[in-house]
């Protein structure tokens, strides 16, 4: 009981959903660093997915010992857990990574990071129009409105106003970032039933499996790895599980709204990361301030007028 009221506290939430953040923000950074210790060409897809799923079946391991530990039980799969892991496995990581990773090999991680952020919109839209889940109102679609507005502004080219789209690369980050929006809606209705460690969990391997798969078939390999190829993935794994599992348990104690206001850091802990680790500074001029201004108040608005919501 005292742990529940330690995970409520919001001190404590607010540390832990800014520890995700900046775990899933360094994703970015790291998976091109990964391609590079791994001598993955930007042109080879097949290897991409290779080393998709061998990250994923590894962070599904992981998520599935740290969720076992945490709950005093080993989880395993029963028959009405099937049907909810393998729909999540296809969004949550085969489309969405499929569509992310070749994304990210052909735009700058600065971009990824700030148009993966679409996905809270998307999401929005699809459990407001399609699943009328909840109500669209001013405040949700002035949201969604600066959301899209970042984008298009994180695409201009420095002194034009001419938009610079590419389409097997932001693009691609658009449709991962539409795949996982619809994960996140599933997992939200599967929850109500279901335990959502064991979920992400299970999917994470099953997903993992079929990009596996998927790469070699193509004839994708990653070998010969440089000094820190293998800490690097091992790190990546890591990000995904233990993020998940902290969000989780976050989700678990706390009601949803309070823990997704703090998702607005994705965006800029991406962009920073990136800018660091990938010398990516020449994208971060006033364009890409903008943006990153844009989509995060669009983030915050959306999720305020959640928050409102549970205190009435």
């Amino acid at each position: 009981m005292q742990k529940e009221h330690f995970l409520k506290k919001t001190v404590i939430v607010c540390l832990l959903a800014m520890i995700c953040c900046v775990l899933w923000g360094s994703a970015f950074p790291g998976i091109k660093i990964g391609y590079k210790l791994w001598n993955i060409d930007i042109k080879d897809m097949a290897s991409q997915i290779v080393f998709a799923g061998v990250r994923f079946f590894l962070a599904g391991v992981l998520t599935i010992i740290i969720g076992s530990v945490l709950q005093r039980n080993i989880l395993f799969p029963r028959k009405e857990n099937v049907k909810a892991i393998l729909c999540l496995a296809a969004f949550q990581t085969v489309i969405q990574y499929l569509f992310f990773y070749i994304g990210l090999a052909h735009t700058t991680g600065v971009k990824a990071s700030i148009l993966t952020a679409c996905n809270v919109f998307f999401a929005i839209l699809i459990a407001g129009v399609f699943l009328h889940q909840e109500k669209l109102n001013k405040r949700i679609l002035i949201g969604c409105l600066l959301g899209f507005l970042g984008v298009i502004c994180i695409n201009m080219q420095s002194g034009s106003v001419e938009l610079h789209f590419i389409w097997n690369g932001d693009g691609f980050i658009l449709l991962a970032a539409l795949s996982y929006a619809i994960s996140s809606v599933m997992i939200k209705q599967y929850g109500k039933t279901q335990n959502t460690v064991l979920l992400s969990g299970y999917q994470f391997m099953a997903g993992g499996i079929v990009l596996l798969v998927t790469g070699i078939v193509l004839g994708g390999q990653i070998q010969n790895g440089q000094n820190g190829a293998i800490a690097i993935i091992l790190y990546l794994s890591f990000v995904s599980a233990i993020a998940y599992s902290l969000w989780g348990v976050l989700l678990k104690y706390n009601p949803i709204s309070k823990v997704t206001v703090f998702g607005f850091f994705n965006p800029i802990a991406g962009v920073i990361l990136s800018a660091l680790l990938l010398q990516e500074k020449q994208d971060m001029g006033l364009g890409t301030l903008i943006a990153l201004i844009l989509v995060s108040c669009g983030i915050y608005l959306v999720n305020r007028d959640s928050d409102k919501k549970k205190k009435k």
